[in-house]
This record gives C-alpha cells, sequence and structure tokens, in this order.
C-alpha cells in the first residue's frame, strides 16, 4: 500500500503523450483507398491475433471550435455516445458493450478520434456504427444537459491535478492568440453557456467524410474490408468545410509559475516551444527530445548524482507546433532553486556547445527501433498509422522513419540553439504543500438515493442482433511453451512473427511486508533504485551505452523487462541478466540513494494520496496486520549497504522468477539464451510464504482525507471480500461486475450515477484477488455536495444484485463482453506477457482464459445473484473519500 510512490522515475512527470508514435509496416500489408465523397481509407492486415481496431478520425478539434467554447470540440464528442438517427444510446451502448467494452474517443486541438477495438466477427457491426455516427447525430437537449454534468466533472477531475493546472497556464502563454492557447478538454463555464443546437451545428459542419481518415487495423481480408466500407460510406455526401484558423505565433515571453501540489515531491518544469508534426524540422524536433531525454545525458545524470530525485525530458506535439519540457525533481522541504540552476544550466551548455553525437545517434536508432515494436499491438499500429496520416499529415510510418533517418547532429546543435533561448522559457515550480490529517467521516456518503430499476430490455437492430445472436468460448491464438530450469525458474514462449522484436517479461515473487525485519521497511525500495547504476561489469553510464547499441530498452528489478530487435536478443538477455543478477550496488551510489527514498518519503507520509490509502488500509485490515507497514524517512536512514546486500541474497530467487518471453524467437533458441544467461542463478535457504493471511470482514465506517490542491472528490468504496483468485465464485462475482460496471453507458452504475443524473464523470467497480485476502471496490469522482446521492446509489445498485436476478439481456451482455475480452487480451505482445506471467505466478493452467471463458458462459443469472448475495456487504463498505469535505 506504499511503495508505489517510491520507484520515480516510472511515474513522474507531465502526461504528454507524444501524438508522434509511429509504425513501420510493408507495403503488402496496406490497403489504401479514397473513396469519391473523399474519405481516406487505409486497411493494414495484422494478423497477431483475431481482432481488430477501427480508428475513424475526423479532422475537426478544439482549433475549430466558436470563440469562447474551448470544449465544444469535445462536448460533441460526448454527445456523439447519445445516438444517432437510427441508433439509440441504449443501442449503441449495448452494441458496444457485446462486442467487448472497448469502444471510446478522444479530442485532441486537431482531431477528434473514435475507436472499436474488438474481435474480427464484429468488424462489420463496427463500421456499421461509423457510418451511422457520421450521417448524423442526436442532440436533444434534455440528453445535453445530463451529459453537461459528467462532462463538468471530467473537467474538475482534470483541473484537480495541479500538474495539469499549470500545463493550461503553460498554453495560455507559450501560445496566446492561437487555438492552441487552450486545452481541447473545455471549462464548466462555456459549458453552462453551450446549447444543443450549438453541438450539433458543430457536427454537421465538420464531421465529413471530405474530412475524415479511417484506419483499420488487424486480421482482416483487406479486399473484403474495403468493399464493406464502401458499402457503409460510399454515398454520404461530402461537404464544403469551412476556412480553418490561422496560427500566428508570438514570441514566447518568459514566465516563471509557482503552484502548490499534493504529490509527495516536488517539481521543476522548464517548457520551450518546438517545431509541430507538420513541420520540416518535427523530426529533428523528436532526436533532440530523444537526446536530451536518455539516461546517458546530463538531466537524468542529476538523479544519479543527488542534485535531483529525477530529471528528464518530455515532449508533446501538435501539428502546428509543440512542447519540449525539462523537468527536474526535489523532496518535500527541499530547495528547488539548484534543481532550477542545474537544469538550467544544461540547457544552456546544449544550445551553446551542442548535445553529444554519439546521444543523438542513440536517439535516432530507438526512435526507428520504437517504430517496429508499434507493429507488436493491434491498436498500437491503428494509432500509428491514424498518428502518421491524421496528425502529421505524412503519407504514411515510413515517411517518419525517412525523415528521422535522415536527422543529422547539425540540424540537431541548430535547433538546440533556436529553442533553448531563456527569454522564451515557461518556468515552473509546484511545491508540495500539506492539506491536513484525514478525518473520520460522520455525516457524508449515503444521504440520498434515487429510485431506479434496471431500464427495459434494449431491442437492438437486426443486424446487431444477428451478430450478437450466438455465445460461445473464442479459441486463444496463444500455443505458448513452458519449461523449468533445474534452477527452479520458470520460461514460458510464445512465438509471434508479426515483427522483428522480443519482448520479455519477468517477475520474482517478494513481499517485502512479510519478508523484511522490523525496522528495516523500505529496504525492497532502496535496492530497486540502486539497479540503474549498472553491473559489476559495467557502470551505468556503459550499461546504458550497450543497451543504446542495440536499440533495447530494460527495466530492473523484482518486475524486469527487456525489449530489443530479434537480432540482437541474445545481447539483450545477457545484459538484462548482468543486471538482475550482478547489480553493482555500489557504496558510493547507496547515500544518494538512501537519501533521495527518505526525502521522498517525508513528503509522501503527508500526501493525500497515501493518507487515503494508509486510512482505508486500517479500516478494511487488523491491527498490526502486515499489509499495513510502511516505511519512514528513519527507517530508511537507519539501513545499511550490508542490509540490501542481505535482502537481495535473501528475496532474489530463481525458484520464484517466471520470465515470458514473446516475439520473433524459436522457443528452443529462447530456453538456450535463458539458461546460458540465467542458468548458475540458484536459490539458497527454504522457499519463503509470500502471500499475506486471510484476514476477517471488515466493519462499515467513513474517511475524509482533505486535498486542497482538488476541487473534485475521489471516492473508494471497498471491503474485504472472501473470493480468492482461486475461488470458484470468482467467476460469478466478475460476471456481476460487468453488469454493474461493463459497458460504459449499458452498465448500471454507469446509467444511474452518469447517464441518468450526471453525477460523475466514470464510475469503475473491481474485484482484486489475492491468494488468501481480496478487495471488492467501486471508485468514481465527483462533487463535493454529490458524494452523498452518488454513495447512496451504488449501495442501491449493490443491494439489487442481492435481491433480484439480472436480466436475461444483461446477462448475455455480461458473457459477452468477458467472453470477446479473451482475445482483446491477446492482441498485444504486452497484453500476452502480461498474461501469461500472471498465469503462471497464480499457479494456473496456462490456458485459463479459456477455462474461465467456459465457465462465464455456463452461470446463470440466479448463480449470480447467489453469489452476490453470499459474498459482498452493500452496508459493509468503508468510504474514503479525497478532496473537499464532502457535502450531503
Amino acid at each position: 500500500m506504499k511503495k508505489q510512490a517510491l520507484r520515480l522515475a516510472a511515474a513522474i512527470g507531465l502526461a504528454l503523450a507524444s501524438a508522434s508514435a509511429t509504425a513501420a509496416t510493408g507495403d503488402s500489408d496496406v490497403t489504401r483507398a479514397t473513396l469519391d465523397n473523399g474519405l481516406r481509407v487505409v486497411i493494414v492486415r495484422d494478423t497477431l491475433a483475431p481482432v481488430i481496431t477501427t480508428e475513424m478520425n475526423y479532422l475537426a478539434g478544439s482549433d475549430e471550435v466558436p470563440d469562447g467554447f474551448p470544449g465544444t470540440a469535445h462536448a460533441v464528442e460526448h454527445m456523439m455516445f447519445r445516438g444517432s438517427p437510427g441508433l439509440s444510446k441504449d443501442q449503441l451502448a449495448a452494441i458496444a458493450a457485446n462486442m467487448g467494452g472497448a469502444f471510446n474517443a478522444d479530442t485532441t486541438q486537431s482531431v477528434t478520434q473514435y475507436y472499436f477495438v474488438a474481435p474480427s466477427q464484429d468488424l462489420d457491426v463496427a463500421l456499421h456504427v461509423q457510418s451511422l455516427r457520421m450521417r448524423g447525430v442526436d442532440m436533444d437537449a434534455k440528453e445535453w444537459d445530463k451529459e453537461r454534468g459528467a462532462i463538468s466533472q471530467e473537467v474538475s477531475r482534470d483541473l484537480s491535478s495541479p500538474d495539469f493546472k499549470f500545463y493550461t497556464q503553460l498554453l495560455g502563454q507559450m501560445f496566446s492568440g492561437t487555438p492552441y492557447a487552450h486545452t481541447p478538454l473545455g471549462t464548466r463555464d462555456s459549458f453552462d453557456k453551450t446549447t444543443a443546437a450549438m453541438l450539433k451545428n458543430f457536427h454537421d459542419t465538420w464531421y465529413a467524410p471530405n474530412n475524415a481518415i479511417l484506419v483499420i487495423a488487424g486480421d482482416v481480408d483487406p479486399v473484403a474490408t474495403l468493399a464493406k466500407v464502401k458499402q457503409e460510406f460510399g454515398d454520404i455526401a461530402r461537404k464544403t468545410l469551412p476556412a480553418r484558423p490561422a496560427f500566428d505565433f508570438r514570441p514566447v515571453t518568459a514566465k516563471t509559475v509557482q503552484l502548490p501540489t499534493d504529490a509527495p515531491y516536488g517539481s521543476v518544469y522548464l517548457g520551450y516551444r518546438l517545431p509541430g508534426l507538420t513541420a520540416k524540422d518535427h523530426a529533428t524536433a523528436m532526436v533532440l527530445s530523444g537526446a536530451l531525454g536518455s539516461q546517458r545525458a546530463a538531466l537524468a545524470g542529476m538523479r544519479f548524482d543527488g542534485t535531483a530525485l529525477f530529471g528528464g525530458f518530455f515532449d508533446q506535439s501538435m501539428p502546428q507546433a509543440g512542447v519540449g519540457m525539462a523537468v527536474g525533481i526535489f523532496p518535500k522541504g527541499g530547495n528547488p532553486q539548484p534543481v532550477l540552476a542545474k537544469m538550467q544550466s544544461i540547457l544552456a551548455e546544449a544550445a551553446a556547445k551542442g548535445i553529444d553525437p554519439a546521444l543523438v545517434e542513440a536517439a535516432k536508432r530507438k526512435a526507428i527501433a520504437a517504430l517496429e515494436f508499434k507493429k507488436n499491438s493491434v491498436d498500437g499500429l491503428a494509432n500509428a498509422w491514424s498518428s502518421a496520416l491524421a496528425f502529421e499529415d505524412a503519407e504514411s510510418p515510413d515517411a517518419i522513419k525517412a525523415a528521422i533517418e535522415a536527422v543529422t547532429p547539425e540540424a540537431v546543435n541548430a535547433l538546440a540553439r533556436q529553442t533553448f533561448d531563456p527569454a522564451h522559457a515557461i518556468t515552473a515550480i509546484l511545491t508540495p504543500e500539506s492539506s491536513g490529517k484525514p478525518v473520520e467521516g460522520k455525516g457524508f456518503g449515503g444521504a440520498e438515493s434515487f429510485a431506479s430499476t434496471p431500464d427495459k430490455p434494449v431491442q437492438l437492430p437486426a443486424w446487431a442482433e444477428q451478430a450478437f445472436a450466438k455465445l460461445e468460448v473464442p479459441k486463444s491464438s496463444l500455443k505458448p511453451v513452458s519449461y523449468t530450469l533445474p534452477n527452479g525458474l520458470r520460461l514460458i514462449v510464445q512465438p509471434e512473427t508479426i515483427s522483428d522484436t522480443v519482448e520479455l517479461f519477468g517477475s520474482i515473487k517478494t513481499n517485502q511486508d512479510l519478508q523484511s525485519a522490523k525496522g528495516d521497511e523500505g529496504v525492497a525500495d532502496v535496492l530497486e533504485d540502486l539497479f540503474p547504476f549498472g553491473t559489476e561489469h559495467l557502470n551505468r553510464l556503459q550499461f546504458q551505452e550497450a543497451l543504446d547499441a542495440i536499440s533495447a530498452h530494460v527495466s530492473t528489478g523484482y518486475d524486469f523487462s527487456l525489449s530489443v530487435p530479434s537480432a540482437h536478443f541474445a545481447e539483450g538477455v545477457k545484459l538484462l541478466a548482468d543486471n538482475e543478477l550482478h547489480p553493482a550496488l555500489p557504496a558510493q551510489a547507496f547515500p544518494v540513494v538512501q537519501q533521495q527514498t527518505a526525502g521522498v518519503l517525508a513528503g509522501q507520509l503527508q500526501s493525500p494520496d497515501f493518507l487515503l490509502q494508509l486510512g482505508l488500509g486500517k479500516a478494511l485490515l487488523p491491527a498490526n496486520d502486515p499489509q499495513l507497514r510502511y516505511p519512514t524517512p528513519q527507517n530508511v536512514m537507519a539501513l545499511t549497504l550490508d542490509k540490501v546486500k542481505q535482502y537481495y541474497a535473501q528475496t532474489f530467487r530463481p525458484d520464484l522468477a517466471t520470465i515470458v518471453i514473446v516475439g520473433k524467437v524459436d522457443p528452443a533458441q529462447a530456453k538456450q539464451v535463458i539458461e546460458q544467461a540465467f542458468g548458475d542463478w540458484k536459490a539458497a535457504g527454504a522457499r519463503p510464504d509470500t502471500d499475506y493471511a486471510a484476514v476477517p470482514a471488515n466493519q462499515s465506517g467513513k474517511l475524509h482525507v482533505p486535498d486542497t490542491s482538488a476541487v473534485q472528490d475521489s471516492v473508494d468504496m471497498a471491503q474485504t471480500i472472501a473470493v480468492t483468485y482461486d475461488d470458484p465464485a470468482r467467476f460469478a462475482i466478475n460476471l456481476g461486475n460487468q453488469v454493474l460496471g461493463g459497458g460504459f453507458y449499458a452498465s448500471r452504475l454507469t446509467r444511474d450515477l452518469r447517464e441518468k443524473h450526471g453525477l460523475v464523470y466514470t464510475v469503475g467497480v473491481g474485484l482484486d484477488t489475492d491468494k488468501h485476502r481480496s478487495t471488492y471496490k467501486v471508485s468514481f469522482g465527483c462533487d463535493p455536495d454529490k458524494v452523498g446521492a452518488a454513495s447512496g446509489l451504488v449501495v442501491q445498485d449493490l443491494k439489487q444484485m442481492q435481491q433480484q436476478p439480472v436480466t436475461d439481456t444483461e446477462l448475455m451482455q455480461a458473457k459477452g463482453i468477458l467472453l470477446r475480452r479473451i482475445p482483446l487480451g491477446e492482441s498485444s505482445f504486452g497484453g500476452i506477457g502480461s498474461q501469461l506471467l500472471t498465469l503462471s505466478q497464480q499457479g494456473k493452467p496456462l490456458d485459463a482464459m479459456t477455462i474461465a471463458g467456459q465457465h462465464y458462459l455456463e452461470l446463470t443469472a440466479p448463480e449470480v445473484q447467489k453469489a452476490f448475495a453470499k459474498y459482498v456487504r452493500p452496508d459493509g463498505l468503508v468510504t474514503a473519500v479525497k478532496g473537499p469535505v464532502p457535502k450531503n
């Protein structure tokens, strides 16, 4: 309950997802067409799994919105889920749920995307839905009134993030006078003034075939698919499009922003304007960002020399311009000025002296290798093509590859000189502040309720009803080969030929709470943060240089991974094993990591997130339960390097380790490589028990944790539940959870809390199972004055699951979601690796998903009702709220 925040490198920084991720695919796998009405179509065949992704990219986003209404495109995206002529919102929700529930959208500055990820058998349904929604959308004023409440909650959620608040100020300063001066999110004030008629006008103006690009990726017949696209979209009339807004960028004026944050650490950001996705030097900007963000570069070095807890460089690109962001992290109570000064010095040197050509070349190789890795996910491949065509105005991802190959160190240095001018830098310092201690809630939550019964069964259109008429367990595309090495290490290999890459996923079962001595809390965290300092044979820079030479990426520790071109598989495994089995654990690095970990903890123990997690744990678990252990700065500073090394020797055991390999590799070859690299690894002593013991049922309770940076409350309603990952009852609970929370609008909780009453933006329900103990949780975010109503509806819906069987329609829909998610879980290397790794660590057969599918297929509504009546306790929930004081 307290380890995650200590792994800084994986979690720090703004959520700046680059829109420039691309993938290369041979021309033989790609079918292109432009219909007579202007719709551009790209079909990319990918046989990784019997899964397809359809992405409809409308070339309109927040750039095209009316003045004073920044969220118009975002609001239209929301309303697209409330029905179209010939397809009601309930039918749309039921169709999406029956297809597995992977149906969503996103709005950016220049593009609004709508996508399905579904089994290949549902391609026709996905295309027909996209066609109906292009033709028209229902914009009923009453429906907009309901959706306005939900989208307002989304705004509140994002504005509760200090990083997002800074980002909005950054855009306003950096892109003043242009459409990029605001985010696509929108504002609550503007939504209050927005009408349904305005939204319909935006849709009817911009949602046209000649303003759209349809990308289809997956296991399809390209010829038949193109014929179906022409049938569905060919008769939609093209439209005359309005002029697009101009972008007259003014010089950026230096500015410093000071903000409080609820994070356990402080952040320093230096932001600069970069070329956009469509600029001729965008590839140069990509390489510049990659070189500055390298683990061998000076910004990352701040972490290793003790200047900062973390350092790096990120970028976000939009079509007309981009943002480059250097980041440095400092501990709560620490002085940000030395970190800022070091960052400024590093960027000034990059501008004056240029960037190491070796880092430039390494960044180029990694960027090009990343193109090949994009093939390892069906939806990732679709995203890559959408990005290239819709965002970057490129002919294909291969065009991006060519542009990267053409980048020179001289071009990178010229861009650095042009960019890193202190007179044009936006500086932000986010300083952690405590929000106060948690208090036991008295009088919030459950104060209101609304009469609600399941809606009448949805009558699907004939074309959809026929597609979903028959449920069956899908055939898995996986044929893993499993070995157990003499030292006890388990190796699982799933050969795939979709790309010339290999991905390795590994884990060692450990539990610091059960394996560390009293007073040594935090020893595992210090140990894991020492791994990046290299091996006994290669220091950290030499180790990273060796990885860069083969375009490989590794993560190390108890959970470890490797991504590497297949030609360098053996070399990559050798480097990974060297770091895992022979970490340097250098004496000079120990006090640096020790001080950094203690510094993070000093802030973490006062952070709202930690206090919520700890308070919820204390309410759910018995006093002195080992899961309630957590490290303090005093614990960490009392550790010695010898204790850390002893803990490493005690807990790094091959008989508790599993390695899963997915990619272009022969299983026998993979076994030989793993044996050579990991075969000498030996376990000492008796195999430890790393699973928590069972616990009794908790009592109900309420908890409020103040968070002064939030405008919205985050709510967890949780309880312990006597259903473990080996209990057959988990199938019935999982199936019932799909009725409650699966399929978006088609679920009871979303329908009641969002669609009917506009109380929340999202609501989720989950069963987190372990070997001996498990947790059942419902989570949502809402305004403080809506917590009572929303939590009351949650309790009501849970009781309804106990009091009467779910309807036949709901049961079939829930089964469809779970059955269709089986192939979706096999549609990426990451999904395959995670699934096989989890099954192995839980001691389950590797075809357990197929076995689970058979259980779901055979379950009845009375069996689901019985499981909820026996195991779920609606009146035994602990309601934990983080944010402003809830109001009834």
